[in-house]
């Protein structure tokens, strides 16, 4: 999310604190004066919480609470309107015509207008600001304007956002997009009130929202609080008086609050209780198909592993076919998950399991030392292949399953994992560009489409800080598929497009495709409504006491 890259880290509390510091929501409850307050996991955000520059779920969770955008998505992924009263296209499907429901405000008070959409939307897309959401914005007129950071103050405006009135706005685009009534229910097209322009970090550290909750504190690296918004007027409005977003450093310690009461809500499993958890009497179990992937990236100017060379091709194809998902997923995950296929999910549309080069997602171990030993014979690679993973997470034993498949197909010398000691060092390594190796990564769709995984991920507009190709992948067959696909007629002919771009990423292989994690989780008994959505998120706005 709140690329999201996939961010599963977490939990703040020793063992001997579980009952104390990091208690969960009777401590809650009874120090908020007896209000239904939930709480869940999370990890500490990587930024402030700003829209536009948060694309993880630490703080994606929390944005989508205090956000809301012009349309929201229900728990099957169906999108409904939220600010937005009408989305309407031109005949040509160039133009978006956006009224906005009346007496909108934010958690503050202020009136939301027009401007307040076209004024953060161009803030995010302009490149002078760096926001890691401003590749959403590509197809909009004027994007490319704002990208030559030279000469550009940050304030400049998206030539294609006008306001026609308090409450209405259009938008043009350089080529009709399919996606776009649907990809503005993404965080990063949230509305934002004057105050942020006056100073965005502080904003990001108290912010001030438009979404079924409002911002109460943030005690950094143990909770952030919201409570509910009175001035919310959408459908999704809370069933409980607030949430805890209590930050955790290991998975473990979160489960065993959720065990003991003193945590409500869980949306993952550690993999030492994906056996047990369908089983304990202790708790509420939750397990169903989900819309996350597992993979791990490489960059694309990594030595000997260089997108588009033919010895970096036989390379990324050797390493992919040398990982044996399915036994992962059996022995590590404990069938919770399922073997990836392709770039999307299975529940996302235009999903499709048989695409031509995804025999490279097949375990070979005979086919892969075949392509290695031709690579070798290239160029010899004497330096080991390095993976490398939060260790403040729950990754550990899936990257050690995959160096060991690695280097039983390839050689014992091949590949070594490289663990790093939080979330944070992790991403902000991968941000600078200081990652000498491969490195976890995955997505959590901003919104039910193929588009949202393969631009945001893949494209050359996504790349150089831009969004979240954090491997800087550029190919310009695969950027042309993707033009044609926005530019496509219905979403069945948009779909076929893309999955024309899937095949040109499953040869290269910019990332490779590991599993599609299960929307698994755990719930205290006392709490009702538990579940978790499409998105893999908890619907803490449903849970209640």
């Amino acid at each position: 999310m709140k690329k999201k890259v996939l961010a599963i880290a977490a939990v703040a509390c020793s063992a001997a604190m579980l009952l104390s510091a990091c208690g969960g929501s009777n401590s809650s409850s009874s120090s908020d004066g007896g209000k239904d307050i939930i709480s869940v996991f999370d990890s500490e955000p990587a930024n402030p919480l700003v829209p536009g520059n948060t694309n993880e779920t630490g703080g994606g969770m929390v944005v989508r609470a205090i956000f809301s955008q012009l349309v929201r998505f229900d728990a099957k992924g169906n999108p409904v309107n939220d600010a937005a009263q009408s989305i309407k296209a031109d005949d040509a499907g160039t133009q978006y015509t956006i009224k906005l429901k009346p007496g909108l405000k934010f958690s503050d008070g202020s009136p939301i207008k027009a401007e307040n959409f076209t004024k953060a939307w161009s803030y995010v897309a302009n490149a002078k600001n760096a926001q890691k959401g401003s590749s959403f914005f590509s197809t909009i007129k004027g994007f490319k304007d704002l990208q030559a950071t030279d000469g550009l103050k940050g304030s400049e405006q998206l030539a294609g956002l006008k306001v026609v009135d308090a409450t209405t706005f259009t938008v043009d685009l350089d080529a009709p997009d399919a996606t776009f009534p649907i990809k503005v229910g993404y965080s990063a097209f949230a509305p934002l009130p004057a105050s942020f322009y006056k100073d965005p970090k502080a904003f990001g550290n108290a912010p001030i929202g438009n979404g079924p909750y409002k911002f109460a504190s943030w005690n950094h690296n143990q909770v952030i609080k919201v409570v509910k918004n009175p001035n919310y007027k959408g459908d999704d409005k809370p069933a409980n008086d607030g949430v805890d977003f209590k930050i955790y450093t290991k998975m473990d310690a979160a489960y065993a609050d959720v065990q003991a009461g003193n945590l409500d809500g869980l949306d993952a499993v550690p993999q030492a209780d994906t056996k047990t958890f369908q089983k304990d009497t202790s708790l509420q179990a939750y397990n169903k198909p989900g819309s996350s992937i597992q993979q791990f990236t490489i960059p694309a100017n990594l030595e000997h592993f260089k997108a588009g060379t033919e010895e970096g091709t036989l390379r990324r194809q050797a390493i992919s076919m040398a990982i044996d998902r399915k036994g992962i997923v059996k022995k590590v995950l404990n069938g919770v998950g399922e073997p990836a296929k392709e770039f999307t999910a299975p529940v996302i549309p235009g999903y499709s399991p048989n695409l031509k080069g995804n025999e490279n997602l097949n375990y070979n171990p005979k086919k892969a030392k075949e392509l290695w030993d031709k690579a070798d014979a290239i160029s010899k690679d004497n330096d080991k292949f390095t993976l490398a993973y939060n260790a403040d997470g729950d990754a550990k034993p899936v990257f050690d399953a995959m160096v060991n498949s690695i280097n039983n197909a390839l050689g014992s010398q091949v590949a070594s994992t490289n663990p790093m000691p939080t979330f944070n060092e992790f991403r902000n390594a991968i941000s600078n560009r200081k990652m000498q190796g491969a490195f976890r990564s995955g997505w959590m769709p901003d919104y039910p489409s193929a588009e949202n995984y393969l631009v945001q991920n893949f494209a050359s507009t996504a790349a150089d800080g831009n969004g979240s190709n954090d491997g800087d992948y550029k190919n310009p067959k695969f950027d042309d598929l993707i033009n044609q696909a926005y530019a496509a007629k219905s979403v069945d002919e948009a779909n076929q497009l893309y999955q024309q771009a899937q095949e040109v990423l499953l040869n290269d292989l910019p990332a490779i495709p590991l599993y599609y994690r299960a929307n698994a989780g755990v719930a205290s008994k006392d709490v009702k409504g538990f579940a978790i959505d499409w998105q893999t998120y908890p619907t803490f706005t449903q849970m209640h006491k």
